[in-house]
Protein backbone atom coordinates (compact mmCIF):
# COMPACT_ATOMS: atom_id res chain seq x y z
CA UNK A 1 0.00 0.00 0.00
CA UNK A 2 1.14 3.49 -0.82
CA UNK A 3 0.87 6.48 1.43
CA UNK A 4 -0.82 9.32 -0.47
CA UNK A 5 -0.86 13.05 -0.05
CA UNK A 6 -3.85 15.18 -0.93
CA UNK A 7 -4.55 18.89 -1.01
CA UNK A 8 -7.47 20.27 0.95
CA UNK A 9 -8.54 23.90 0.76
CA UNK A 10 -10.85 25.15 3.46
CA UNK A 11 -12.50 27.80 1.34
CA UNK A 12 -13.46 31.26 2.48
CA UNK A 13 -16.99 30.14 3.40
CA UNK A 14 -15.42 27.75 5.93
CA UNK A 15 -13.14 30.46 7.34
CA UNK A 16 -15.88 33.11 7.53
CA UNK A 17 -18.29 30.72 9.26
CA UNK A 18 -15.73 29.69 11.92
CA UNK A 19 -15.79 26.03 10.86
CA UNK A 20 -12.03 25.55 10.44
CA UNK A 21 -11.42 23.67 13.72
CA UNK A 22 -14.49 21.44 13.35
CA UNK A 23 -13.48 20.38 9.85
CA UNK A 24 -9.78 19.83 10.63
CA UNK A 25 -10.83 17.71 13.60
CA UNK A 26 -12.72 15.36 11.26
CA UNK A 27 -9.61 14.82 9.14
CA UNK A 28 -7.44 14.20 12.20
CA UNK A 29 -10.03 11.85 13.74
CA UNK A 30 -9.93 9.76 10.56
CA UNK A 31 -6.22 9.07 11.15
CA UNK A 32 -4.86 11.34 8.43
CA UNK A 33 -1.72 13.31 9.18
CA UNK A 34 -1.36 17.04 8.53
CA UNK A 35 2.03 17.51 6.82
CA UNK A 36 1.47 21.10 5.66
CA UNK A 37 -0.92 23.87 6.59
CA UNK A 38 -1.14 27.64 6.10
CA UNK A 39 -3.57 30.49 5.61
CA UNK A 40 -3.34 32.09 2.18
CA UNK A 41 -5.15 34.88 0.38
CA UNK A 42 -4.98 33.75 -3.25
CA UNK A 43 -4.19 36.24 -5.97
CA UNK A 44 -5.44 35.88 -9.55
CA UNK A 45 -2.31 34.01 -10.68
CA UNK A 46 -2.60 31.38 -7.91
CA UNK A 47 -6.36 31.03 -8.49
CA UNK A 48 -5.79 30.40 -12.21
CA UNK A 49 -3.05 27.86 -11.49
CA UNK A 50 -5.39 26.06 -9.12
CA UNK A 51 -8.31 26.13 -11.59
CA UNK A 52 -6.73 25.73 -15.05
CA UNK A 53 -9.13 25.47 -17.97
CA UNK A 54 -9.24 21.78 -18.88
CA UNK A 55 -11.12 21.13 -22.13
CA UNK A 56 -12.06 17.53 -21.21
CA UNK A 57 -13.55 18.73 -17.90
CA UNK A 58 -15.30 21.60 -19.73
CA UNK A 59 -16.90 19.15 -22.18
CA UNK A 60 -18.13 16.95 -19.31
CA UNK A 61 -19.61 19.98 -17.52
CA UNK A 62 -21.19 21.17 -20.77
CA UNK A 63 -22.85 17.80 -21.45
CA UNK A 64 -24.04 17.29 -17.86
CA UNK A 65 -25.35 20.83 -17.40
CA UNK A 66 -27.03 20.99 -20.83
CA UNK A 67 -28.95 17.81 -20.03
CA UNK A 68 -30.28 19.41 -16.82
CA UNK A 69 -31.21 22.64 -18.64
CA UNK A 70 -32.95 20.73 -21.44
CA UNK A 71 -34.94 18.61 -18.95
CA UNK A 72 -36.08 21.69 -17.03
CA UNK A 73 -36.87 23.79 -20.11
CA UNK A 74 -34.41 26.51 -19.11
CA UNK A 75 -32.81 28.63 -21.82
CA UNK A 76 -29.26 27.41 -22.55
CA UNK A 77 -26.89 30.39 -22.16
CA UNK A 78 -23.60 28.84 -23.36
CA UNK A 79 -22.17 28.74 -26.90
CA UNK A 80 -19.98 25.69 -26.39
CA UNK A 81 -17.96 23.74 -23.81
CA UNK A 82 -15.17 26.35 -23.73
CA UNK A 83 -17.70 29.09 -22.94
CA UNK A 84 -19.16 27.21 -19.96
CA UNK A 85 -15.66 26.10 -18.90
CA UNK A 86 -14.36 29.69 -18.86
CA UNK A 87 -17.48 30.86 -17.04
CA UNK A 88 -17.16 28.30 -14.27
CA UNK A 89 -13.39 28.81 -14.11
CA UNK A 90 -13.93 32.55 -13.60
CA UNK A 91 -16.54 31.91 -10.87
CA UNK A 92 -14.17 29.49 -9.11
CA UNK A 93 -11.26 31.92 -9.35
CA UNK A 94 -13.37 34.82 -8.06
CA UNK A 95 -14.57 32.82 -5.06
CA UNK A 96 -11.07 31.55 -4.27
CA UNK A 97 -9.91 35.18 -4.12
CA UNK A 98 -12.86 36.39 -2.02
CA UNK A 99 -11.10 35.85 1.30
CA UNK A 100 -8.42 33.80 3.00
CA UNK A 101 -8.35 30.03 2.66
CA UNK A 102 -6.61 27.39 4.73
CA UNK A 103 -4.42 25.18 2.53
CA UNK A 104 -3.67 21.76 4.01
CA UNK A 105 -1.73 18.74 2.82
CA UNK A 106 -2.99 15.55 4.40
CA UNK A 107 -1.11 12.26 4.25
CA UNK A 108 -2.07 8.65 4.83
CA UNK A 109 -3.15 5.42 3.24
CA UNK A 110 -6.00 6.09 0.82
CA UNK A 111 -5.88 9.79 1.78
CA UNK A 112 -7.66 11.02 -1.37
CA UNK A 113 -10.53 8.55 -1.05
CA UNK A 114 -10.93 9.10 2.70
CA UNK A 115 -11.03 12.90 2.40
CA UNK A 116 -13.59 12.80 -0.39
CA UNK A 117 -15.81 10.43 1.63
CA UNK A 118 -15.55 12.71 4.66
CA UNK A 119 -16.60 15.68 2.52
CA UNK A 120 -19.65 14.09 0.94
CA UNK A 121 -21.19 14.98 -2.41
CA UNK A 122 -19.82 18.01 -4.28
CA UNK A 123 -23.35 19.39 -4.24
CA UNK A 124 -24.02 19.86 -0.51
CA UNK A 125 -27.78 19.33 -0.96
CA UNK A 126 -26.98 15.74 -1.99
CA UNK A 127 -24.41 15.14 0.78
CA UNK A 128 -25.37 12.63 3.44
CA UNK A 129 -25.75 13.72 7.08
CA UNK A 130 -22.51 12.96 8.90
CA UNK A 131 -20.38 14.27 6.04
CA UNK A 132 -18.78 17.70 6.24
CA UNK A 133 -20.91 19.17 3.46
CA UNK A 134 -24.03 17.36 4.66
CA UNK A 135 -23.63 18.75 8.16
CA UNK A 136 -22.43 22.28 7.42
CA UNK A 137 -23.59 23.28 3.91
CA UNK A 138 -26.65 21.17 3.09
CA UNK A 139 -28.87 24.01 1.83
CA UNK A 140 -26.47 24.88 -1.04
CA UNK A 141 -27.24 23.42 -4.48
CA UNK A 142 -26.37 23.66 -8.17
CA UNK A 143 -29.72 25.33 -8.87
CA UNK A 144 -29.02 28.09 -6.32
CA UNK A 145 -25.53 28.61 -7.76
CA UNK A 146 -26.91 28.71 -11.34
CA UNK A 147 -29.67 31.16 -10.39
CA UNK A 148 -27.16 33.45 -8.69
CA UNK A 149 -24.57 32.92 -11.47
CA UNK A 150 -21.83 31.93 -9.08
CA UNK A 151 -19.81 28.95 -8.00
CA UNK A 152 -21.22 26.26 -5.74
CA UNK A 153 -20.25 27.20 -2.17
CA UNK A 154 -19.38 23.84 -0.69
CA UNK A 155 -16.84 24.76 2.01
CA UNK A 156 -13.91 22.57 0.97
CA UNK A 157 -11.90 21.63 -2.10
CA UNK A 158 -10.10 18.28 -2.15
CA UNK A 159 -7.93 16.66 -4.80
CA UNK A 160 -9.69 13.91 -6.74
CA UNK A 161 -6.73 11.94 -8.12
CA UNK A 162 -3.10 11.32 -7.24
CA UNK A 163 -2.04 13.31 -10.32
CA UNK A 164 -4.23 16.29 -9.44
CA UNK A 165 -3.06 16.13 -5.82
CA UNK A 166 0.58 16.44 -6.92
CA UNK A 167 -0.22 19.36 -9.23
CA UNK A 168 -2.38 21.16 -6.70
CA UNK A 169 0.05 20.69 -3.81
CA UNK A 170 2.78 22.26 -5.95
CA UNK A 171 0.53 25.32 -6.53
CA UNK A 172 0.10 25.94 -2.80
CA UNK A 173 3.26 24.56 -1.15
CA UNK A 174 7.00 24.44 -1.64
CA UNK A 175 8.64 21.12 -0.71
CA UNK A 176 10.29 22.77 2.32
CA UNK A 177 6.82 23.58 3.70
CA UNK A 178 5.86 19.88 3.88
CA UNK A 179 6.95 18.08 7.02
CA UNK A 180 7.88 14.50 7.87
CA UNK A 181 7.20 13.21 11.37
CA UNK A 182 5.76 10.11 12.96
CA UNK A 183 2.39 9.60 14.57
CA UNK A 184 1.10 6.71 16.59
CA UNK A 185 -0.81 5.31 13.58
CA UNK A 186 2.33 5.35 11.39
CA UNK A 187 3.51 2.08 12.92
CA UNK A 188 0.69 0.33 11.05
CA UNK A 189 1.87 1.29 7.54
Amino acid sequence: MTVEQTLVLLKHDTVSRNLVGKIIERFENSGLKIVGMKMVWADEKKAEKHYPLDTVWAQQIYDKTKKVYDASGKKWPYKDHIHIGKTIQSWNMKFLQEGPVIAIVLEGLHAIEIVRKLLGSTEPRQAQPGTIRGDFASIESYSIADDKQRVLRNLVHASDTVENAKREISVWFDNKELHKYTKELDKHF
